[in-house]
């Protein structure tokens, strides 16, 4: 692979056109940092990120030892940061309540933001004590970070390397995701909740169409969904795939905000009015000329109730066509940071009132949060579950990733309001798991069965409905005119260029034990020598032999999916090789990239181009033939063949400066240590 690099000075090239920005690049604008005057963020572009807050849970012991490891001994700015202790709240082994004792120490040493478990879940917490506010920036090393949306705050995961980043500088990276708009039309029937919503896009648009994408819910139908409903949608677009789920700030959230008012203590920090006047003076929007990559269109008022499963948020089926399969249940849940919240357990408990959970169904509940618990105490909601029989289990994540009480055993079929039911997610793998509504499976637990509401009264479970759906893929503005012109600064000792021929690696879903075998994951001793032998043996046995070292790997869609393994990424460095092209990649194998000095680049158009060109060929790893160069001055890649026929070409992210430091020193944890020693 041709590497060119710039001289003493940084290059500069002429500003590309401007055009709107769309809400989720707004928000990114206001909280990048080192961006020269006048700079503009748009959808792919490389930033440097400093969020309002950072949440870890039970994963900040791990990224305090990371911090540690990096010569960090202060955090950068403690009211940044946010420590919860929600997801093994039940385990109350010796070594648990060591980890635990660790992390409230440490959060003490610091002056860090802390919330014991039993206090609640960490995304519940977040929004209770206004760290996700509406038009922030939050980030939590926790995949559901996305909930933020709910209430109008841009909510995105990390990884632990990138949250001992912003632990100790302040900051990390971001590329700016693909926006796609999902407008909701109309109002929703009786009967029909915010999760009806979110599991019918799971189900309808399930070919991956928001795969990495950062959403954002506009259209009419926005103003007749509570906030909890759009919690409980933004939540689940995680599972979707998405990197966020943004909601609008309209007067729905401001109302609710206003009714937080007297229920807080004042002045509250972050919560008062104050914030909530701003918030209803300077609401921003997206611009009328933003650009989204994808449309979709769905008509509420044509929606029905429907369950995810089993096992599978991509598989979802009208309610009224399962409740006449007789589908046994033996567990219920109402659980999670989805829909346990006051609003779903007053929902449950309008169902359940008056009924008996079936003698050979166990359900369980735990409230969002000690606080969601105690209103639902206040109200009488709480008490009028525990009467039907279920059985409490304290404000925590617990059941719904597989800890504590009440797991599926093998051959058991359980319902749940959780957002995640992947096989062995909530106990055995040889159970079945279904995602539904609070109100769904209360009254499941009640019919021992899947089944509806209604029919604990005798109604008629009400029919599916065609669902009134549509879905637009625009050309991008640079595609349509043809403007290649980009506007970013090349520092002393990046390359300038990037280009090497291209190694088709033709499959999608190339996982990390693909990439780099997980038999050598946890041996801390495998030389470099080592690791570049055996990149990609678990996909190609010949890969080695089949590539050289100036070669770039160009592969399917979400290349890198799996494990959280550094090395996934590493071994193509230790290869050689400086470049992944590929459809898309997991959102985990991105991060490790860039952390590790990896460069990615999505290009879509250039995997289906090779896959129709190589259709048929029946070879794992091919050698294409084609070049291709990257001109990061210019944010441009170029692909010819090998008579220099120009095969593609396409505008492609900017990578910022700030980015371009990270790889020169070698990725994040090298540019931590930089930071920390000037």
């Amino acid at each position: 692979m041709s590497i060119q690099r710039a001289g003493m000075r940084s290059l500069h090239t002429t500003q590309r056109v401007c055009r709107g920005q769309n809400l989720t690049e707004k928000i990114v604008q206001k909280y990048a940092v080192g961006l020269s005057g006048g700079k503009k963020v748009f959808s792919g572009d490389y930033v440097s990120i400093k969020p309002a807050h950072c949440m870890s849970h039970d994963n900040s012991w791990p990224v305090a030892t990371k911090f540690m490891g990096l010569g960090a001994t202060k955090v950068k700015d403690r009211k940044q940061i946010v420590c919860t202790l929600d997801h093994d709240v039940q385990n109350k082994t010796e070594k648990n309540l060591e980890k635990y004792a660790n992390i409230e120490r440490f959060a003490k040493e610091q002056g860090i933001d802390f919330y014991p478990a039993g206090r609640g879940i960490g995304h519940q917490i977040m929004i209770e004590e206004g760290y996700a506010f509406p038009l922030n920036l939050s980030v939590a090393s926790d995949s559901h970070s996305n909930t933020y949306g709910g209430v109008g705050s841009l909510g995105t995961p990390i990884v632990r390397t990138d949250a001992a980043a912003i632990w100790a500088t302040g900051q990390t990276w971001w590329q700016i995701p693909p926006v796609a708009r999902v407008e909701l039309r109309g109002k929703l029937p009786k009967g029909v909740t915010g999760k009806d919503i979110i599991v019918t896009l799971c189900g309808t648009f399930n070919n991956d169409e928001v795969l990495n994408h950062a959403i954002e819910f506009t259209g009419d139908g926005i103003q007749h969904l509570p906030v909890d409903y759009r919690l409980t949608i933004a939540n689940m677009t995680t599972e979707w795939g998405a990197l966020s789920g943004l909601f609008p700030v309209d007067d729905v959230l401001i109302d609710f905000y206003k009714d937080r008012l007297s229920k807080l203590p004042q002045p509250h920090p972050r919560i008062n009015d104050e914030t909530v006047k701003g918030l209803s003076e300077n609401r921003m929007e997206a611009d009328n000329d933003a650009f989204y990559s994808k449309h979709i269109v769905v008509d509420l008022s044509s929606l029905s109730p429907y369950v995810s499963g089993p096992n599978s948020v991509k598989v979802s089926n009208a309610l009224s066509d399962l409740a006449k399969q007789d589908i046994k249940i033996n567990k219920a849940y109402l659980v999670s940071c989805t829909n346990s919240r006051l609003s779903d357990i007053k929902a449950a408990a309008d169902i359940i009132r008056g009924h008996k959970v079936a003698d050979d169904v166990e359900f369980y509940v735990a409230a969002a949060s000690s606080n969601v618990q105690k209103d639902a105490e206040h109200i009488g909601a709480w008490q009028d579950i525990i009467d039907a029989g279920a059985k409490p289990l304290p404000a925590g994540c617990g059941p719904c990733i597989g800890l504590g009480t009440g797991l599926l055993k093998e051959g058991e079929v359980g319902i749940s309001a959780t957002n995640r039911n992947f096989k062995g997610r909530m106990g055995s793998k040889d159970a079945l798991a279904y995602l539904a509504s609070p109100e769904v499976v209360a009254a499941s637990a009640v019919l021992g069965r899947i089944g509806a509401p209604e029919e604990l009264d005798g109604s008629k479970v009400y029919e599916k409905s065609e669902i009134m759906k549509s879905l637009e893929i625009p050309s991008s503005p640079e595609e349509a005119s043809g403007e290649t012109e980009g506007s970013v600064d090349v520092l002393d000792g990046f390359p300038t260029s990037i280009e090497g021929e291209l190694i088709l690696c033709n499959a999608d879903n190339i996982n990390t034990d693909g990439i780099y075998p997980g038999k050598y994951t946890y041996q801390d001793d495998v030389p470099r020598s080592k690791m570049a032998e055996v990149c990609m043996e678990n996909y190609d046995a010949d890969f080695g032999k089949k590539t050289k070292s100036s070669d770039i790997i160009v592969s399917g869609y979400n290349f890198g999916t799996g494990s959280s393994r550094e090395q996934a990424a590493t071994a193509i460095l230790a290869r050689g090789m400086k470049l992944v092209v590929a459809g898309s990649f997991g959102n985990i194998f991105s991060r490790n990239s860039i952390n590790n000095a990896l460069l990615t680049l999505e290009i879509p158009a250039l995997i289906d181009k090779l896959r129709e060109v190589y259709a048929g060929v029946d070879e794992p790893t091919i050698r294409t033939g084609w070049f291709l160069k990257w001109d990061v001055t210019k944010a441009h890649v170029i692909v010819s063949d090998a008579e220099g026929n120009v095969i593609l070409s396409q505008k492609v992210g900017e990578l910022g400066t700030n980015l371009q430091d990270i790889i020169v020193k070698g990725g994040l944890e090298g540019w931590v240590k930089a930071q920390l020693s000037s």
